[in-house]
């Protein structure tokens, strides 16, 4: 079984350098970069399967890194903030990342969330090939979304969060069921995280996001994804 290689991109050499013993203690090997542009330096170079990424950094910042490196790269980005604040973390999910964990933070903790993004990343996987609907095509098997002759780039937990739609489209889907299917039960409460993600699948797949004909509002239940009979 081939092993992850985790970044961990921080300008403190104190984290870094206990992070990257705790990957290696369990398992992962572990590489690091001191800011953004060498981060991205990095992932030119090599090809590491998770991106642990603090936001707070001088120079090149967490959020400018992110929205750079997904420009080119769906690869899984779990964001370090300081401060535990409904606006940081809806910086950090509006900028591409797929999860976040406020320091200080335990190794547990972050090792469990390395592991769920990994597994979403990996093992999520349906029966359909290929779903067509007007200009919109979405490959499972190559985990790509193509909107008329432009491929639209989505994070991989935008692309989990469309595929679990796609697999019980035209039906409501409740918040929490959304939440916990996606990102596990312990996020069952976060239902404005769901939002995020909901509105950035909007502005990458609907040709009008305010007003979407596919990505549908339940009030007071949830979303359902209209597709096509």
């Amino acid at each position: 079984m081939a092993v992850s290689t985790i970044l961990v991109v921080d300008d403190d050499p104190q984290i870094r350098r206990v992070l990257r013993t705790a990957l290696i203690e369990h398992g992962y090997e572990a590489t690091d970069a001191r800011n953004g542009e060498e981060a991205i330096e990095r992932l030119r170079e090599e090809k590491p399967s998770l991106i642990i990424l603090d936001m707070n950094m001088p120079g090149m910042n967490g959020l400018e890194t992110c929205r750079t490196i997904r420009t080119t790269s769906n690869i899984p980005i779990i964001m370090l903030t300081v401060r535990d604040s409904e606006a940081d973390k809806i910086a950090a999910l509006d900028a591409g990342a797929d999860d976040y964990v406020t320091k200080p933070f335990s190794s547990p903790e972050l090792l469990a969330r390395i592991r769920a993004a990994l597994r979403r990343a990996t093992n999520f996987s349906t029966e359909m090939q290929v779903v067509r609907f007007d200009n919109v095509e979405i490959n499972f098997n190559l985990r790509r979304v193509y909107v008329g002759s432009r491929e639209a780039r989505l994070t991989p937990k935008e692309f989990d969060l469309l595929q679990y739609m796609v697999a019980h489209a035209n039906v409501p889907i409740p918040h929490t069921k959304l939440l916990q299917s996606v990102w596990g039960e312990e996020h069952a409460d976060e239902v404005e995280h769901l939002r995020v993600f909901i509105n950035q699948l909007r502005k990458k797949i609907e040709r009008n996001p305010s007003n979407p004909k596919y990505l549908l509002t339940e009030p007071w239940i949830g979303y359902r994804l209209r597709l096509p009979t």
